[in-house]
């Protein structure tokens, strides 16, 4: 037998990290757009979208590998680089527009909502690190 006690009795709880509001709203954007881009795949699957020497099954592979790094980058939206990363997976929804003209209407939609996520989320961060700031000026 240990000589150890239960973890739980001798170290303090696990404090969370305090996650900034672009970072909320823009993991929620991405995660829910994650489930679009792969039913975008399908879409392109099953409408034989793709030009002649590409087989077919590559749009559920690209719809696959899509929706995966946007799941990805919404744990990855701390970093500045992970906003912009959001960024280039929009386009990339906006590009299927070509094979697929619904998924403009797609890239419009979710491409305004992680633009709102993001800049007013960034706007909110900085007003709550502001408000804090002095805050802790007057305590």
């Amino acid at each position: 037998m240990s000589d150890q006690s239960p973890p739980s009795e001798s170290t303090p709880p696990r404090v969370r990290r305090r996650r900034g509001a672009a970072e909320s709203l823009g993991s929620i954007v991405l995660g829910f757009e994650s489930a679009i881009a792969f039913l975008g795949g399908l879409t392109i699957y099953g409408l034989e979208a793709l030009p002649e020497p590409i087989a077919p099954w590559w749009g559920i592979v690209a719809g696959s590998v899509v929706a995966l790094l946007m799941i990805v980058t919404a744990r990855l939206l701390r970093y500045p680089w992970g906003i912009a990363l959001g960024w280039v997976l929009q386009v990339v929804v906006a590009l299927g527009a070509f094979l697929v003209p619904a998924l403009a209407i797609v890239a419009v939609i979710f491409g305004g909502m992680y633009g709102y996520a993001t800049i007013k989320g960034a706007a909110l961060d900085r007003r709550n690190a502001e408000r804090a700031a002095n805050h802790t000026d007057t305590v």
